[in-house]
Formats: structure tokens, C-alpha cells, sequence
């Protein structure tokens, strides 16, 4: 069903095409009970579109005569903004209201600045349900979008997780929302391997001229992921976990963890910048696992139980 804020938009254009529409009849177009619809009608109030309530046996709500909804006059970045919450919507939910109201909002936008925001539409990826991801800088999400829409290198100045600074040209495969951030992936040139780069540590990206051809088979959210279970962190955990993959997924994802089916069970690894959080994760699996290495992580594993076990028997009492 369509979401509260695109119903009350698909009540908007109802009442704008004219005339008196009765409360059953708005029910109706929008699937919702008559109060609903009264509660909508409040909504518009508050918005400050004047709904007018006509009594009577044919009685319903009208716009105020004279009444236009006033022309769209957003900048990039709120532009931007409303879009990517229209897409993330419909890629968690398909919905109608979603779908036409980005359309109605891309027809009225400036011919340059809906263009660049189709490429995005085009580009962009979702490695899970999508909504929790802050909008990133206008300018450096547009232009990626473009350079992945039309296979043109970028330069782009990136400050790495250690706080350094460079510049890098780089063949942009496609953009990724991931885990409330944006990240672009594609082949760095400068050491000729594919990377991955978070949007919010690039101060400044630039077309280049030229063009590559695209990567055949590229899926960016899967390699995204796929990168991050592998990535280079101070700790290489080595699990072997008895039962299902999907038990084991609720808990260590793809983007955390690589799976292998193993006798009896599944090796499971994962390479990690600290080892204090896996003991409880592991304790909510509830399966039987065996820590293979590191053997520091085995040792926090016996003293995350060794406590419960002592809050267990002496509650509060024990407590420091």
C-alpha cells in the first residue's frame, strides 16, 4: 500500500482537478477509511492549502477557488534530497504515489538539473533496505553519477581512513548506499585495482576527458559488500558455526562475514578492527560454534560467559 505521505500528495492532485469531492469517493481513490481521509484533509490544512469543508447531502472537500499549487523552485541539494527519499521508498516498497511524484517532480526542475538527477536514478544502489543514508554533498553525487552513466574518468580528492589526503583518477562502476553512508566503487588508476571510496571523504571530484569501457558483469552493491567482508582490518576471525546459513546471516551479514559450507556446519570469516563485540553477537546466534583463531577472541568468548554466568547466579549483588 502507498505510503502516508504519497497518499496525502494523491489527495492533493484530486482535489486540484476541480469541483467538490465527497469523503466516500476519496476513501475510495485512496484506499483508506473516511476519517483517514479527514485526517489527510488536516495535513494539507496545516501545509497551509486551503481545503474547504462543504456541508451537505453532496458535501465533501474542494480547494479554495483561485487556488494553484505554486511552482517548484528547489536548488540541487533539495532537489537531491526529496528525490533519493522518493527512490529509497520505492526500491524498500514499489509504490504509485512514489513513482508519479518523482516524475511530477523531475518535469518541473531545470532541464540541466533533472537530466543529471535521471543519470543518478539510473546509478545508484541499494545494498539493503534503503532510508537511513544522509544525503551526501550535491555536486560530488551528481558528477559520479554522470561519469558512471557515461563511462568518463573523474578526478577525485579523497582523504583515506588515515587522514590522508590525495588525488585520484578513477573509473567510476557505480554508487552505492550502504549502511547509512555513500560509496562509489571503480578502478583506481593509480595502482590499477578496483576500490571503493566513501562520498563524504571526497572534497572535490572533476570530469576528465576520454571515456572506458564498461566492466562486464559489474555489479557495484555486491562488490561493495564483497569488499568489505574481505578488507584489510588488524584482526582475521576464523569461525566454524554449526547451523543454517540464514541463522548465521541474521547475525553476520555479507557485508560483515564470508560463509563456506563446512562438515557439520559452515567456516565462517570475517577480518575485524576490534574483537569486543563478537562474544555477544556469537551468544545471540545460540548455535554451537568453535573459534579457530584468534585465539585472543576465544579468550573474550570464556569471559563474556564467565560474567553472565555471574550475573546470573548473584543478579545486582555482584555488580561493581
Amino acid at each position: 500500500m502507498p505510503r502516508p505521505t504519497g497518499r496525502v500528495l494523491t489527495l492533493l492532485e484530486l482535489l486540484q482537478s476541480g469541483g467538490t469531492r465527497t469523503v466516500a469517493e476519496l476513501a475510495d481513490r485512496l484506499g483508506v477509511e473516511g476519517r483517514t481521509v479527514r485526517r489527510y484533509v488536516r495535513q494539507l490544512v496545516d501545509l497551509d492549502v486551503p481545503v474547504e469543508s462543504v456541508r451537505g447531502r453532496y458535501g465533501g472537500y474542494r480547494l479554495a477557488p483561485g487556488y494553484r499549487l505554486p511552482p517548484l523552485m528547489l536548488g540541487d541539494d533539495e532537489a537531491l534530497a526529496v528525490l533519493l527519499g522518493l527512490v529509497a521508498g520505492r526500491s524498500g516498497e514499489m509504490t504509485t504515489a512514489a513513482e508519479t511524484a518523482s516524475a511530477k517532480i523531475r518535469r518541473v526542475l531545470p532541464r540541466h538539473l533533472a537530466r543529471r538527477l535521471d543519470a543518478l536514478l539510473e546509478t545508484l544502489a541499494f545494498t539493503d533496505r534503503p532510508g537511513g543514508a544522509a544525503t551526501p554533498d550535491a555536486e560530488v553525487l551528481l558528477t559520479l553519477a554522470d561519469a558512471v552513466r557515461h563511462r568518463r574518468p573523474v578526478s577525485i580528492r579523497y582523504t583515506g581512513r588515515d587522514g590522508k589526503r590525495s588525488e585520484r583518477t578513477l573509473h567510476a562502476h557505480g554508487i552505492v548506499a550502504h549502511a547509512g553512508r555513500w560509496y562509489v566503487t571503480g578502478r583506481d588508476q593509480r595502482i590499477g585495482d578496483d576500490r571503493t571510496f566513501r562520498l563524504d571523504r571526497i572534497a572535490a571530484v572533476r570530469a576528465l576527458p576520454g571515456s572506458f569501457d564498461a566492466l562486464a558483469g559489474s555489479d557495484p552493491a555486491r562488490r561493495l559488500v564483497e569488499a568489505f567482508a574481505t578488507a584489510d582490518y588488524r584482526h582475521e576471525v576464523v569461525l566454524r558455526i554449526h547451523g543454517t546459513a540464514a541463522q548465521i546471516r541474521a547475525r553476520l551479514p555479507e557485508s560483515v562475514a564470508s560463509l563456506e559450507e563446512a562438515e557439520g556446519g559452515w567456516r565462517v570469516e570475517l577480518r575485524v578492527e576490534r574483537l569486543d563485540w563478537l562474544p555477544p553477537v556469537l551468544a545471540s546466534l545460540d548455535r554451537p560454534f568453535v573459534v579457530e583463531r584468534p585465539d585472543e577472541l576465544r579468550d573474550l568468548v570464556v569471559a563474556f560467559a564467565e560474567r553472565l554466568t555471574s550475573y546470573a547466579r548473584h543478579g545486582l549483588g555482584s555488580a561493581g
